[in-house]
């Protein structure tokens, strides 16, 4: 991978979104590839595909790439709300690449991937409407909280100007594409449990331990009354997946 970016590729325009964009879609269309499969390319799309910046040309897995100067935190901005909202109830969303850049020298610091079927409702943010003096006043924007999604399905191709062999990246995305077949009504708290579980800090646990998540789950899940008993049926689900390990009643283990 080549963590060099064209930079005169901007300088017809203007608008620095336009900048940055011409020239990490460019990048892009020459490096990134699919980690869902053996594909060493993604194809660019039109700039009339809604949402969607590239496609797997083997497997069709649609990627979005979204790039910043600043570092990548605990949370990233994204579009509209409800935009969000409904592509993660749809099972539309699409894998997302997030890019840091270096503007000075137009080259690429860390990339991270997050697969399309391990955003749960939990880790979209809702923002305040824009201002009635705002051009699109009323507008509701989301972030993303990374925090909340396992660190399983945060998957780094770029990290400190290193890049990471595809081979490594491929494996970490097979080891959780079984969230995948997980169904849609489901996955959302099958990733707040792994995520919580996680928390605990600890590589094995107790149905106990899990239990002490409750209040954190009971706000992420306002309308659900039998936590423990949600809880317990997720941990199941996590080792169907192969995520979790059932060493013997009530104690796991993270693999």
């Amino acid at each position: 991978m080549n963590l060099s970016m064209t930079g005169e590729l901007a300088d017809p325009y203007k608008s620095g979104s336009q900048r940055a964009r011409v020239v990490t879609e460019s990048w892009g269309e020459s490096n990134l590839y699919c980690p869902n499969c053996t594909s060493p390319k993604l194809d660019r799309l039109g700039h009339n595909t809604k949402a969607i910046d590239f496609s797997c040309p083997k497997c069709s897995f649609r990627y979005q790439l979204k790039g910043q100067k600043s570092p990548i935190r605990s949370s990233i901005s994204d579009g509209a709300y409800e935009s969000m909202m409904d592509a993660i109830r749809h099972d539309r969303t699409p894998n997302f690449y997030f890019l840091q850049y270096e503007l000075a020298t137009w080259s690429i610091k860390n990339l991270l991937l997050i697969p399309h079927f391990a955003f749960p409702p939990s880790a979209i943010i809702k923002r305040k409407p824009l201002s009635v003096t705002a051009q699109r006043h009323g507008w509701v924007g989301c972030s993303i909280a990374l925090g909340r999604i396992p660190a399983e399905a945060r998957i780094s191709l770029v990290t400190d100007s290193e890049s990471i062999s595809p081979n490594q990246v491929r494996a970490q995305f097979k080891r959780i594409k079984p969230l995948k077949d997980i169904s849609i009504n489901q996955r959302g708290w099958t990733l707040d449990v792994l995520t919580a579980v996680r928390s605990l800090g600890k590589p094995e646990f107790t149905n106990e331990d899990a239990y002490t998540l409750t209040s954190r789950l009971e706000k992420l899940h306002p309308g659900n009354r039998h936590i423990r008993d949600k809880t317990r049926q997720q941990l199941q689900i996590l080792r169907d997946a192969g995520l979790l390990l059932h060493l013997q009643p009530g104690l796991w283990r993270i693999p």
